[in-house]
C-alpha cells in the first residue's frame, strides 16, 4: 500500500510543479511588450533550442512513424493558435483575466474527451468542472461589449478551445513517445509557422532589451512547465489532468501580487478558492 502510494503522488507532485513553471508564462506575457506573433515566435525558437540540446544530452530517439505525424502537426498548430490568442489575452486584461479565461478548457475537455477517445463521461467530472466554470464565473469581472476585457475573455475561451484540442489529440501520442521529443517537434512547427514575423517590421533594440524575459519564457514556461505536463498523460486522462492543473492561475495570480503589484479582489479569491477545492478533490481520486 505505502510502495503504490509513492508511485501515485510523483505524478501529482509533478503536475503541480508544471503547472507552477506554466504559471510564469502570465508575468512574463503581460511583461514583454512585444506583439504576442513576435514573442511566440522568439519564445519557439528558443524553446526548440533549450529542449533539442535536452534531448540531445539523455540520448533519446527522435524518431516518430509517418502515421503519427499528421497528428503531431495538427497538435503543434493548435499549441502555436493557443498561446499567440492567449497572449493577446493578457496584453488586453491582467494575469487573472488573462489566465483565468483559458481556464475554460478543463470544461472543455470535459465534454470533448469521449467524443475524441471514445471514453465515458463521469458524472464526477461534469460536477467538478462546473465547480471550476463557477469559480472562473466569480474571477471574472462584469462583461461589456465595449471592455477590453471582455475581448481578452473571448480570446482566452478560443485559446482554451485549441490547447484543449491538442491536449486530446497528443494524449493518443504521449503514451508512445517522449513527452519531450513530442514537444519538441510541436514547437518547431509553432516557431516555422510564426518564422515570417521575424522578417517583419521588427524592433529589435526592444528584442534585445527583453532577451533574458524571453529566454525564461522559452526555458522555465515552455521547456520545462509544458514538457512536466504532456508527461503527465501518461498517468491521468486528459479530463484529469486539465482539472487537476486548475492550480496553475492561483500560482499565475500570487506571482502576479509578487512581481506586478496586480492585487485580486476578495470575488477573485472566492473563485480561486473553489478552483483549488476541485483540485483537491481531483487529486484525492488520482491517489485512490
Amino acid at each position: 500500500m505505502t510502495t503504490n502510494k509513492k508511485y501515485t503522488l510523483g505524478p501529482i507532485l509533478e503536475i503541480n510543479l508544471a503547472m507552477l513553471f506554466i504559471s510564469t508564462s502570465g508575468v512574463l506575457g503581460r511583461y514583454i511588450q512585444l506583439p504576442p506573433e513576435l514573442t511566440i515566435a522568439l519564445r519557439g525558437v528558443l524553446a526548440a533550442l533549450f529542449l533539442g540540446a535536452f534531448i540531445l544530452w539523455r540520448k533519446t530517439s527522435w524518431h516518430i512513424a509517418s502515421k503519427d505525424r499528421m497528428a503531431i502537426l495538427i497538435g503543434g498548430i493548435f499549441l502555436g493558435a493557443h498561446w499567440v490568442l492567449y497572449f493577446y489575452a493578457l496584453q488586453l486584461s491582467n494575469v487573472a483575466i488573462g489566465m483565468l479565461s483559458i481556464f475554460t478548457y478543463p470544461v472543455i475537455t470535459s465534454l470533448l474527451e469521449p467524443v475524441f477517445l471514445k471514453t465515458k463521461l463521469q458524472v464526477i467530472h461534469i460536477l467538478l468542472a462546473i465547480l471550476v466554470l463557477f469559480g472562473l464565473y466569480l474571477l471574472a469581472p462584469e462583461f461589456s461589449l465595449e471592455s477590453d476585457y471582455t475581448i481578452a475573455i473571448i480570446l482566452g475561451v478560443i485559446s482554451a478551445l485549441c490547447y484543449a484540442l491538442r491536449n486530446l489529440i497528443m494524449k493518443t501520442k504521449v503514451q508512445k513517445y517522449e513527452g519531450t521529443v513530442l514537444m519538441w517537434y510541436q514547437i518547431v512547427i509553432v516557431s516555422a509557422l510564426l518564422i515570417p514575423v521575424l522578417f517583419m517590421n521588427v524592433d529589435w533594440f526592444s528584442v534585445k532589451e527583453q532577451l533574458p524575459y524571453l529566454a525564461l519564457l522559452g526555458l522555465l514556461t515552455t521547456t520545462i512547465g509544458h514538457t512536466l505536463f504532456l508527461s503527465s498523460f501518461k498517468h491521468f486522462s486528459v479530463t484529469t489532468a486539465s482539472l487537476m492543473s486548475s492550480a496553475q492561475p492561483i500560482y499565475g495570480i500570487i506571482l502576479g501580487i509578487l512581481f506586478l503589484e496586480e492585487i485580486p479582489s476578495l470575488r477573485t479569491v472566492i473563485g480561486g478558492v473553489l478552483i483549488l477545492i476541485s483540485v483537491f478533490v481531483e487529486s484525492r481520486r488520482a491517489i485512490k
